[in-house]
């Protein structure tokens, strides 16, 4: 009988999809964060459940031949969950990942899943970073002045906290990215610049958001505050454009966004442009795309090229269909797909990415794309059930062939799911960041006429325990 606190050797066997190593102790299965598979590690039991145990790693008494040395030296900063495991077992385990998900939650027995498409050069690939700001606290002195307890930390969260570990350089991020963190971290330390603390709620500066578009080589430069503006701004903006410039990037763009609430979102409601231009302009293949500070963009722009692609062939557009993009952002997939299509219509949450699918289009002379605010699970049934004051959009939803599906993380909506159905579209091309929520919405889709053809996982987020698939379905009895 195992107990809390108890030691034990164990070989990994198997990693779970949150990264953990995997292994067993006389039938109990233990998870070992930290280990990788094929590791011989010793352990600490931390919580003992009947079957299984979670424990801390002591020692890797015999190292796997799959472990390499960390990515980077920024230690619990948990952006990398896979950051010491070797890159080709990385991509052989997100696979595995995607067809287990299939078939234990999604029902499926022996799946299609095609080998997954990895990078050649799996760093630097991200185009968005998101580094949470701290000083460590701050007091407020005699007389109302307020000062930092701490040195500026621009970085990422430590697992499961809210501790900014900082960080000064990481291989995921561009180099645009880190180079302005350098410089806000050297700003804030010259300026006496406060942080957001949680405790107090005050301070200054909450997130610093840098977005870089690789084709262009533009960066913009978002700075999340409590506040109205940042003292002494301007020498902010001349040091974040020399750092970036030195960096071998152009800043075009610095906004402020106002956040002021203690809701857990990253930015608040408001956008203020501080220097240069509202948004960048980004190129993929032979598309352009206008990007503004709160609408969402793939963060991986070689792989989401892959991405787009395996999208448009399952699709299987010959010039005529009538096409749906959900969830469809900025508009990047539904654009993608414009030039084989009869028509597409993409429905958005954010009215801002709306506004950025409509300028897209017009950047790219597409004339057979609408876009759509709303929520999909309520837009789609509405516009369904009552047409639109717009014919092409009307005619579009009444008679789609095609359904693009690519929501957040937390997976589709089921009265989506069932709107879809109704709409009765014979293909519908799932585009998925969770295999479980992927899974549990063919699952669901399964019971509302459709049937699971294949996947095609693609790795978006290398040394991550991240995957994005591609997943096609189509009406039941329909020949493909």
């Amino acid at each position: 009988m195992f107990e809390k606190g108890q030691k034990c050797q164990i070989r990994i066997e198997d990693m779970s999809h949150e990264g953990q190593g995997i292994g067993r102790a006389d039938g109990l299965t233990v998870f070992v964060p930290g280990a990788v598979i094929g590791d011989l590690v010793t352990v600490e039991l931390t919580k003992v459940k009947k079957r299984f145990a979670f424990s801390r790693l002591l020692s890797v008494d015999e190292a796997s031949s799959y472990r390499i040395e960390p990515l980077c030296a920024a230690v619990g900063c948990g952006g990398c969950g896979l950051g010491n495991l070797d890159y080709q077992r990385q991509l052989e385990l997100k696979e595995k990942q995607v067809r287990d998900k299939l078939t234990r939650l999604g029902g499926l027995e022996d799946p299609v899943v095609r080998p997954i498409v990895g990078m050649e050069e799996p760093f630097r690939y991200r185009n968005k970073a998101q580094f949470p700001i701290s000083t460590g606290g701050i007091i407020t002195r005699k007389g109302g002045i307020v000062e930092n307890l701490g040195e500026p930390a621009v970085g990422f969260y430590k697992v499961k906290s809210h501790e900014v570990v900082n960080c000064i350089d990481c291989m995921l991020q561009s180099e645009a990215a880190m180079a302005a963190a350098d410089a806000l971290r050297r700003f804030m330390a010259e300026d006496n610049i406060t942080a957001w603390d949680e405790r107090w709620e005050k301070g200054l500066l909450r997130h610093l958001i840098v977005k870089t578009a690789f084709g262009t080589g533009e960066v913009m430069v978002i700075l999340v505050i409590n506040g109205k503006g940042i003292p002494n701004g301007q020498k902010l903006v001349e040091m974040l454009d020399e750092a970036i410039y030195e960096a071998g990037f152009s800043l075009e763009s610095v906004v402020l966004n106002i956040k002021k609430d203690k809701t857990s979102r990253i930015m608040g409601e408001e956008c203020i442009t501080l220097a240069g231009k509202p948004t960048i302009l980004e190129q993929v293949g032979k598309m352009s795309f206008e990007i503004s500070p709160q609408s969402f963009y793939q963060v991986n722009p070689v792989q989401m090229k892959v991405l787009y692609d395996q999208a448009l062939e399952y699709a299987g557009l010959t010039g005529t269909e009538n096409v749906l993009d959900l969830y469809c952002g900025v508009g990047t997939i539904g654009l993608y797909c414009a030039e084989r299509a009869g028509t597409v219509v993409g429905i958005e949450s954010v009215k801002n990415a709306v506004l950025d699918a409509n300028r897209n289009a017009v950047i790219n002379g597409i004339v057979n794309a609408r876009f759509v605010c709303g929520r999909a699970e309520e837009e789609l049934p509405r516009l369904l059930a009552e047409g639109d004051s717009d014919d092409v959009i009307a005619d579009c939803v009444q008679n789609a062939d095609v359904a693009i599906l690519d929501p957040p993380r937390a997976g589709c909506d089921p009265r989506l799911l069932e709107a879809v159905a109704d709409v009765g579209v014979k293909r519908i091309v799932y585009v998925s960041c969770d295999p479980a929520t992927l899974a549990r919405d063919v699952k669901v889709l399964a019971g509302l006429g459709y049937e699971f053809v294949e996947a095609a996982p693609v790795d978006m987020f290398p040394w991550t325990v991240s995957v994005e698939t591609v997943c096609l379905l189509s009406q039941k009895n329909l020949t493909m």
